[in-house]
Formats: structure tokens, C-alpha cells, sequence
């Protein structure tokens, strides 16, 4: 595991205004020579705001760089780099102020709602739709991401030393080891949850995405609990699946294909490198479990990008034609579910280097509860 820093400890600042540069070094070759950015964690992304409204202008003239919002966060905005903020403007009215000039949208983020707006307000110019201008500057992480999402996967790790040494016992629901972790990482210094917890036992965890509900742990249970941290902004997304009673108790069935799963886990992390297809990332992984036949149960991609979102840019998956760059933050989660009977998932966040991948959330992957 990469070292993380102590949890009060200060995280370096973000180059906002440097994110900016990059992406308006890709304008011109889009068409438009300013780009109205919608979607809230690309926003956070290129300006640190993080509002329930927000659009941000990135103009060919990094001087006219401008965010739109409202009084409500008025001195929010003041901590902010970028070069102008609008308050009292809708950003309709903002762009129309640009006249002629090619003004581009992101057509992957926008809804018809907000273009139709923008198209009424200038007639005369029409959006120039756009798309891929920003993921692929946000599946790239810079020191201070990275810095964040090391804490993330630091304070995710200890969170689940804590569910496994105190609410893995028959009896507790699957309710309960939710909760259990949630307080761990409150404990811990994370901001929240990255995204809502999985706990996943017995039949139940045939359903990758199960909602925990009040059925009580067994002894012979397989648990999947999947959840992460969340540190200023950034997340973490990490998944084990541990045995209730320890592993003497499971079925030979369950033990044999959480050994499957946690066999493709580490082909997909032996094969994460920068320059590495995510194609073959995803075929390292599923082959090991098409061999041992259980193909059709692994109905998910091996993973995706981990961020300001929980999903992102890259999906590691066949036949994505993405590669993975030097410090592009990834999972790998197989898993097999099989209906009536149970599931496994185990899953890393990782981040891509030069010959290999190094795991931020490094924790031993058997069904051992310890």
C-alpha cells in the first residue's frame, strides 16, 4: 500500500487554472473557441467549485475564463482561481453576450432542456456539440488527486479491518455491517461515503448491486461488502468477500469460486500497466473465469475509472479502445454470482505506472475475516 498521510494531515492544493490550460489547448481543434461546461464533477474538476449550480466558461483567453452561479454562493467563489464569476446573470444571457463566436457544449452532459435555452438565446450562433473533452484530462489524476485518493483508500482499508474484526457475527444484519462501516470511516477522518454500501450475504450476494436490508449473517455465509471513502471530493471503491464463521464453514461450491475470483482479481492487477489496453485488462481477468466455466455468472465489466466520481473514464472493459496512462485511477473488480446460491466480488482501486499498477486499497482477499 502507498503511504497515505496521517488523516488531519493538509493535502496539497489543486492546479484548477493548470486543468484549464489543458483542456483549452483542445478547443480549436473542437471548433469553438469557448466551452460551456455543465456536468457538476467536471465543473469541480476545472474551478473547485462544488454548488448545486454551477456552469463554467473556459474561454480560448484564459482571462475570460468565467463561472456562472448564484448569490447563494457568492463567497464560496471568492476562494476560488477562476478569473471572473457571475452571480446575477442566468448563463443564458451570458453566452448570448458572445455574438458570433463558436460556442461549444459537451453533447455527452448537456440535456435537450439546457441547449434548446442556449440555442434560443443566440439564434444566430449555433452550439457546436462536442464530446470527450474533459474525461479524458479526469481519467489522468495529478499529484494532489492522488494525493486524496490515497487517503481514500487508506481510511477504506482501515474501514474494513474494523467490519471484519466487529460485525462479521451471525446474527448482525446486513444493515448493521453497513452501519459499522460508515462509522469506521466517519472515525477515521473520511467526509462520507463514496457512494452507497453494498453488504451483500448469502443468497443475496448473487445481486452485484443489493441494497442492504435486515437479513441476519449465518455462520456459512459469504458477505460482499463493497463501499469506499470519501475524501474532499474524491472517492475510493473497494470490495471483499469474507466468510462467516471462517471458510471451514462455506460450501465447497462458494469456496471454489470465491478462489476463482480472487485468482482473476490478481491476473487483472498483474496486468494493469500504463500503456496497457483496458481490452486486456478485462481479458486477464475474465479468462481466469471462463475457464474454470463460470463465464456466463461474471456479468459485469472487469472496472472502471475512480474519481470526483465512483464512475469514470476509463471503463475497463473488451472492446473499449482505451488505454491506461501513467496515473490513471482504476478498479478491478471480478466477480461471479450465481442466482439462489450466492456471489463474490473482490475489487482494487489502482493506479496505472510505468511497468505495472500500485493498489490503493491493498488488503488481503480471502474469505478469512482475518
Amino acid at each position: 500500500m502507498i503511504a497515505a498521510g496521517a488523516p488531519g494531515a493538509a493535502l496539497p492544493p489543486m492546479d484548477h487554472a493548470g486543468r484549464r490550460d489543458r483542456l483549452r489547448a483542445r478547443l480549436e481543434a473542437a471548433g469553438c473557441s469557448v466551452l460551456v461546461v455543465t456536468a457538476p464533477s467536471d465543473v469541480t474538476y476545472l474551478s473547485g467549485f462544488t454548488g448545486s449550480n454551477g456552469t463554467l466558461l473556459v474561454d480560448v483567453d484564459p482571462a475570460a475564463d468565467l463561472l456562472v452561479t448564484d448569490a447563494r454562493y457568492r463567497e464560496r467563489c471568492g476562494t476560488l482561481d477562476v478569473p471572473r464569476v457571475e452571480t446575477s446573470r442566468r448563463v443564458e444571457a451570458v453566452v448570448a453576450g458572445l455574438g458570433a463566436r463558436p460556442v461549444g457544449v459537451d453533447a455527452d452532459h448537456m440535456t435537450l432542456a439546457q441547449a434548446a435555452r442556449l440555442t434560443a438565446a443566440r439564434p444566430d450562433g449555433p452550439l457546436v456539440h462536442t464530446s470527450g473533452l474533459v474525461a479524458p484530462l479526469r481519467a489522468v489524476k495529478d499529484d494532489a488527486e492522488l494525493a486524496r485518493l490515497r487517503r481514500a483508500g487508506a481510511i477504506t482499508v482501515d474501514a474494513f479491518v474494523a467490519v471484519a474484526d466487529t460485525a462479521l457475527r451471525p446474527g448482525l444484519r446486513e444493515r448493521d455491517v453497513a452501519d459499522v462501516f460508515a462509522r469506521a470511516l466517519q472515525e477515521r477522518g473520511a467526509d462520507g461515503l463514496a457512494f452507497p454500501t453494498i453488504v451483500a450475504s448469502g443468497p443475496n450476494g448473487a445481486a452485484p448491486h443489493h441494497e442492504p436490508s435486515d437479513r441476519p449473517l449465518a455462520d456459512g455465509d459469504l458477505v460482499t461488502v463493497d463501499g469506499g471513502a470519501h475524501v474532499d471530493g474524491y472517492r475510493a471503491d473497494m470490495t471483499r468477500t469474507f466468510a462467516v464463521g471462517g471458510p471451514r464453514h462455506l460450501d465447497p461450491r462458494l469456496a471454489e469460486v470465491h478462489a476463482v475470483v480472487e485468482a482473476a482479481n490478481a491476473a487483472g492487477r498483474a496486468a494493469a500497466a500504463a500503456g496497457v489496453a483496458v481490452a486486456d485488462v478485462d481479458r486477464a481477468a475474465r479468462t481466469v473465469v471462463v475457464d474454470a466455466g463460470h463465464g456466463d455468472a461474471f456479468v459485469h465489466p472487469t472496472g472502471h475509472g475512480i474519481g470526483l466520481d465512483v464512475h469514470e473514464a476509463p471503463l475497463v472493459t473488451d472492446p473499449s479502445a482505451a488505454s491506461l496512462a501513467v496515473g490513471t485511477t482504476f478498479t478491478v473488480e471480478p466477480g461471479i454470482y450465481l442466482p439462489g446460491v450466492g456471489g463474490v466480488r473482490i475489487e482494487d482501486s489502482l493506479v496505472a505506472r510505468t511497468g505495472g499498477s500500485t493498489t490503493l486499497t491493498d488488503l488481503p482477499r480471502g474469505p478469512a475475516v482475518r
